[in-house]
């Protein structure tokens, strides 16, 4: 049997999406008024093992996939990269090797995509995409989760992105094309997404509309979408040139009013409150973001059932 790795939506057809989807929202259902720390009446991952790996910082992904494969029966270790060998000098391969003699499936959180890549080729076990440079396919799959539960069916509806765009972008752009989501994107020049992204969705009949007027990419959107302006690695020069080119892409009540009446507002967080997006819509009755934030544990549970166990 072929290995099931987790590294980009593109790799999974519209039927395997949805079946993690479905799981996902079976396990949320199921664990209605369970304290969170106990595990799963079924507990199918037990005697099973999930190694994360963090070159970058986390929050949600961290204590998602934690809680979750302990809700699932299963057991976690958690490595800063700057503990281990890889981060001084080991090469990708070796320690793919062998991390995969020790432990049953492995997450990494990390900068360049090829790390990723190289690191599944070389791993005997599943290998999970925590979020790259490049993608974050497991915060898409808890946006879809949430997507679905206040808006009902994913297909048709038009998500709009406004600002930056970044991992979680290509992301969506993937989902979007996969799932039958016209997307509607309006950021300035510089800060859009990959050409290669793009040509990709328009290979595969994506609906994906670029612009630089964010009241064009939010009209009519049944969700719009928005993601941090910096980063820790952004110097106090770059940082103040990002802020004066991003500030017209700021998600506001004003800009919300463009949306249909009924829109949701998602951020992956963390939020820079008051630069990409104002309190008002953040804990807005529009904004779904701490739902979303949620539907992370149950999206990690599907995902690391479908490499482990398979859907």
């Amino acid at each position: 049997m072929s290995i099931r790795h987790f590294l980009d939506i593109r790799d999974f057809s519209r039927d395997e999406l949805l079946a993690i989807l479905a799981e996902a929202k079976r396990r949320k259902q199921a664990r209605a008024g369970k304290p969170k720390g106990m595990a799963d009446d079924d507990a199918p991952l037990a005697g099973h093992s999930l190694a994360m790996i963090f070159e970058k910082p986390s929050t949600r992904t961290r204590f998602s996939f934690d809680i979750g494969m302990r809700q699932l029966g299963g057991e976690t270790l958690v490595f800063n990269s700057g503990d281990m060998q890889i981060g001084r000098g080991e090469s990708i391969p070796d320690t793919a090797r062998v991390i995969s003699r020790m432990v049953d499936s492995l997450m990494i959180r990390t900068f360049g995509h090829d790390r990723l890549l190289e690191l599944a080729e070389h791993a005997s076990i599943p290998v999970i995409n925590g979020l790259t440079d490049l993608s974050h396919p497991c915060q898409i799959m808890a946006d879809l989760q949430t997507l679905e539960e206040h808006r009902g069916t994913i297909e048709g509806q038009v998500i709009a992105w406004v600002g930056d765009c970044a991992n979680v972008t290509h992301s969506w752009i993937e989902a979007a094309t996969i799932l039958g989501c016209p997307m509607r994107i309006g950021a300035p020049e510089g800060y859009q997404p990959e050409p290669d992204i793009l040509e990709w969705a328009r290979e595969h009949g994506g609906d994906v509309f670029v612009t630089t007027d964010p009241v064009e990419a939010v009209r009519g959107a049944d969700c719009v979408m928005t993601d941090t302006w910096v980063s820790m690695h952004h110097g106090e020069d770059e940082l103040k040139r990002r802020i004066a080119d991003l500030s017209p892409y700021q998600v506001n009540a004003e800009l919300m009013r463009h949306a249909k009446p009924d829109a949701i507002f998602m951020h992956c967080l963390p939020a820079h409150r008051g630069e990409e997006a104002t309190d008002e819509v953040l804990d807005g009755p529009q904004s779904v973001i701490f739902d979303e934030a949620e539907n992370r544990v149950h999206a990690q549970k599907a995902i690391l059932l479908h490499c482990l166990r398979g859907l």
